[in-house]
């Protein structure tokens, strides 16, 4: 392990576990479970007993390890100087369990479906591109941006509808913009985060050779979690891209006249997504968009920006489920939060997030007093001039 020799200066102090209030539990695992070991902490200090060889590895080790999401709470608030090499430790420990044939069933079952069917769901490469039928959007053949969807985006109905949503937007502010349908491959970044280094190289590398033949120099990302190992990944592969999210773009959209929103007279939360608030640090950007609609009313939820609670489907967890679906899971804990706010919608930036939460609305009976939205449909509800 490269950061083997910080790992026994963790002291378990818990600052990891809190927002910057302290107020409440931020760890998702650590949420759910509610012992220390599923903390950053509580884990650290097994890695350090597994380095030692006071413990052996186990599916149980394995367990605790892959229920992190990968939130960066941990990395926001531990007050060591290590704390940005924390996220490191755990993939690469869940490399060695991945190496070792110590991943959980679900965790194995997640790169064999990337592996055979180039994507989560196991469903055909060639539907990749259904979430543009009916759009006017165009596959990419020299256009300024290349639309990146991401895995969710194609496959997922309630990511499909977000793509479709943040796709017309773009072309309708006079974006160059076109898609890779079939033609896309899954960005890699959960790969990673699993620990499956293998596998990730492979589909880094095939998406950079893929990108410079077709000329792509600029990417806009549905996704954050491509956002993000498209930003800090791929470079030290080769790549020589540029990317922002959406959201950016929007922003900058917005602010230029391209996007003249009409009034609309709502209240809105903003749930920040973890691979673009905290991984990223784009936290103005989607505000910047919603408070330029007149009349609507931003509320923000007590847990927000670098204190935002994960929704739970970061780290695999989306595919994987190692934290199930109970009251205490990250999507339902998040969900009455934004319910408590007295919003009418719930503004999402990230499909893992559109789904999680739109679930947690049903399982905790909340659809006819919140409504899980895109921050471009938001816009399109509004009624804006182009």
């Amino acid at each position: 392990m490269e950061h083997a020799g910080i790992v026994h200066r963790c002291f378990r102090c818990g600052y990891c576990k809190f927002p910057g209030d302290y107020h409440d539990f931020n760890c998702p695992p650590h949420r759910v479970f509610g012992w220390d070991t599923y903390s950053c902490g509580g884990r650290m200090w097994l890695i350090n007993a597994w380095l030692n060889q006071e413990i052996q590895p186990s599916q149980r080790f394995a367990e605790i390890l892959f229920s992190c999401v990968a939130c960066a709470n941990c990395q926001e608030y531990c007050v060591y100087p290590f704390k940005d090499d924390l996220l490191a430790v755990f993939e690469e420990t869940k490399t060695a369990l991945v190496n070792g044939g110590l991943a959980p069933p679900a965790v194995r079952d997640y790169f064999k479906a990337i592996h055979v069917n180039g994507n989560p769901y196991k469903l055909p490469q060639e539907q990749r591109g259904r979430w543009a039928e009916g759009t006017g959007l165009e596959e990419f053949s020299g256009q300024e941006y290349l639309f990146y969807v991401g895995c969710v985006g194609s496959y997922d109905e309630i990511g499909m509808r977000m793509a479709r949503s943040v796709g017309l937007m773009l072309k309708e502010a006079g974006y160059s913009i076109g898609y890779l349908g079939s033609r896309e491959t899954c960005d890699g970044n959960e790969v990673k985060v699993l620990g499956e280094t293998g596998l990730f190289s492979l589909l880094a590398e095939e998406n950079i050779r893929k990108f410079r033949e077709m000329g792509v120099k600029k990417v806009i990302t549905l996704d954050p979690h491509a956002l993000n190992v498209f930003r800090k990944e791929y470079p030290k592969l080769g790549a020589d891209f540029q990317v922002w999210h959406f959201t950016e773009v929007l922003g900058q959209a917005v602010k230029q006249g391209r996007i003249v929103p009409s009034p609309y007279r709502v209240r809105v939360t903003y749930h920040d997504p973890c691979y673009l608030g905290r991984h990223n640090r784009i936290f103005k950007p989607p505000r910047s968009v919603l408070k330029r609609i007149p009349d609507l009313e931003v509320v923000e939820m007590r847990r927000s920006k670098e204190d935002s609670f994960c929704c739970g489907g970061g780290g695999g967890n989306f595919f994987t489920d190692i934290l199930g679906g109970g009251e205490d899971s990250p999507n339902r804990v998040r969900i009455r939060e934004a319910a408590d706010t007295g919003a009418e919608l719930l503004a999402v930036t990230c499909p893992t997030c559109a789904k999680m939460l739109t679930d947690a609305l049903k399982a905790e009976d909340l659809q006819g007093r919140m409504e899980v939205v895109d921050l471009a449909e938001i816009l399109r509800r509004a009624g804006v001039g182009c």
